[in-house]
C-alpha cells in the first residue's frame, strides 16, 4: 500500500470539549428510546454522571431503559443479554455511558440487537463464523467517561468468549456511532491506576498505527500529535485526577486514535495482550499491554524494520535530539516510570511463563490479521519469544 492511499470514513458527529456533555439537550438523537448501556460498577452513579444525562435525556422527551451488566473485558453473554434487554423494551438507539468496556460492548449490542442468532455467527477470526449481519444495527451514542480505546467513534469493539478462551475485535463500518461525546470534565475521577493503564492503551494504538504496514500521509501526523499529547500530559493526569488540562489532552490523544486506527490498524502487540486477558479476565487492557510493550518494540527495533517512525515517535516523545530508534524505548520506559506502571508482573495476574506458547498460538488464531500489520515478519517462536522475555 502506498503513503498516498488512504480511506477516511467518519460519520460520527464528534462533539470534544470542558463542559459539551450539556449539549446533549440540544442534540438531535436518532431514536425516541435509549437503551442506556452502563457498566456494572459504581463510578457513573456515585459521581452523578449518570444523573446528569438522565436529566439531559428528560429535557429532550426521549425515553430511556438503564442496562448496567457490562464488566471488564466484556463476554459475549454481557452482549447478548444487553441485546435482549434493547429487543423486549423496543429501544430504538443505544446511548453508551461508560469507559472502553462500555463502547466496546455498545457496538455488538447495537448488531445483536437487530439480527438472529449469536455474537459469534458474526465474528471473523477464531471459531467465529464469520456470516455478514442480515439487518442494520440500531444507531450508537456514546460518551466517554476514560480515555483508552478510541471506540467512542469508530466501529470496533473486541468482546471475549469465555467458554472458548477468545477475545476479538468485531465491527462493520455500518456501525460507527451517530455522535460522540468526549467531555474531560466526566474523567476527573478516574483512579490513577486505571488513568496511567488507558492512556498507555491510547499511547499505543497510536505507536502501533506509527509502525503499522498501512500507514499513510494522513494517519502519520494525527498519530505522531496524539503520541505528543499523551506523552506529555500522562503523567500529570495521573498524578492528579483534577489536573483538567491534562485530562483533555490524554481525552484528545485516545479519541484521535479512534481515528488513527481506521484510517490504519493496529499490530500484533493488541492480538497478544487480547490473548493474554482471554485467559486472564481481571487483567486491566492497558496493564497487559504494558507488561509486553518493551520487548514488542524491541523486537522491530533489532531488526531495524522501520528505524525513521521510532526515531519520529521518540521525537514526539520528547525526546527532541532523538537520532537513533533505541531512543524511543528509553522514552517509552522513563513515561512508564513517571507514571508509576514500569514494575508490572504477568505473575501478579496468574500468568505462568509455561502458557507463552498457548499465548502465541492463541494471539495468532484469534486475531491473526494484525501480525499481517507488523513492519516485518514476526513467527509464531518470535511471538512466543516475546512473551517469555517480558515476562515477570
Amino acid at each position: 500500500m502506498g503513503m498516498m492511499d488512504f480511506n477516511l470514513f467518519t460519520p460520527t458527529n464528534l462533539i470534544f470539549g470542558r463542559g459539551k456533555l450539556d449539549e446533549l439537550a440540544n442534540l438531535e438523537l436518532p431514536g425516541k428510546k435509549a437503551l442506556l448501556l452502563i457498566s456494572n460498577g459504581k463510578s457513573v452513579k456515585v459521581n452523578g454522571t449518570l444523573d446528569r444525562v438522565t436529566a439531559l435525556l428528560g429535557k429532550t422527551g426521549t425515553a430511556y431503559v438503564i442496562c448496567g451488566n457490562v464488566h471488564e473485558n466484556p463476554s459475549k453473554e454481557v452482549v447478548m443479554e444487553a441485546a435482549a434487554c434493547a429487543k423486549d423494551n423496543a429501544c430504538d438507539f443505544i446511548l453508551a455511558l461508560g469507559g472502553g468496556a462500555v463502547l466496546d460492548s455498545a457496538v455488538a449490542v447495537s448488531a445483536m440487537a437487530t439480527n438472529p442468532g449469536d455474537l459469534w455467527d458474526y465474528v471473523n477470526g477464531g471459531t467465529g463464523k464469520g456470516m455478514p449481519l442480515q439487518n442494520p444495527g440500531l444507531p450508537i451514542v456514546t460518551i466517554a467517561t476514560t480515555s483508552g480505546t478510541g471506540s467512542e467513534i469508530n466501529c470496533w469493539g473486541v468482546i471475549s468468549n469465555h467458554e472458548t478462551k477468545e477475545k476479538i475485535g468485531f465491527g462493520y463500518p455500518s456501525l460507527n456511532p451517530v455522535l460522540a461525546i468526549v467531555d474531560p470534565e466526566l474523567m476527573r475521577t478516574v483512579p490513577a491506576k486505571y488513568t496511567a493503564y488507558q492512556g498507555f492503551d491510547a499511547l499505543f494504538h497510536n505507536t502501533e498505527v506509527m509502525i503499522s504496514r498501512s500507514l499513510n500521509v494522513l494517519s502519520e501526523p494525527i498519530a505522531l500529535s496524539a503520541i505528543e499529547h499523551i506523552a506529555k500530559y500522562l503523567p500529570r493526569a495521573v498524578k492528579d485526577g483534577d489536573d483538567i488540562e491534562a485530562r483533555e489532552a490524554v481525552a484528545y490523544g485516545s479519541t484521535i486514535a479512534g481515528l488513527t486506527m481506521q484510517l490504519t490498524s493496529t499490530t500484533a502487540e493488541h492480538s497478544m495482550e487480547h490473548a493474554m486477558s482471554a485467559y486472564h479476565y481481571d487483567l486491566p487492557h492497558g496493564a497487559g499491554l504494558i507488561m509486553i510493550s518493551n520487548e514488542f518494540y524491541r523486537f522491530f527495533i533489532e531488526r531495524h524494520a522501520c528505524d525513521e517512525r521510532f526515531v519520529k515517535m521518540a521525537r514526539a516523545m520528547g525526546r527532541e535530539d532523538a537520532s537513533k530508534p533505541e531512543d524511543f524505548l528509553s522514552a517509552l520506559v522513563d513515561l512508564q516510570k513517571a507514571c508509576g506502571v514500569d514494575n508490572l508482573k504477568m505473575s501478579d495476574y496468574g500468568i505462568r511463563k509455561e502458557e507463552c506458547d498457548t499465548l502465541a498460538r492463541n494471539a495468532r488464531e484469534t486475531m491473526g490479521g494484525l501480525f499481517a500489520a507488523n513492519p516485518c515478519e514476526m513467527t509464531h517462536e518470535d511471538c512466543r519469544g516475546i512473551f517469555e522475555r517480558a515476562y515477570r
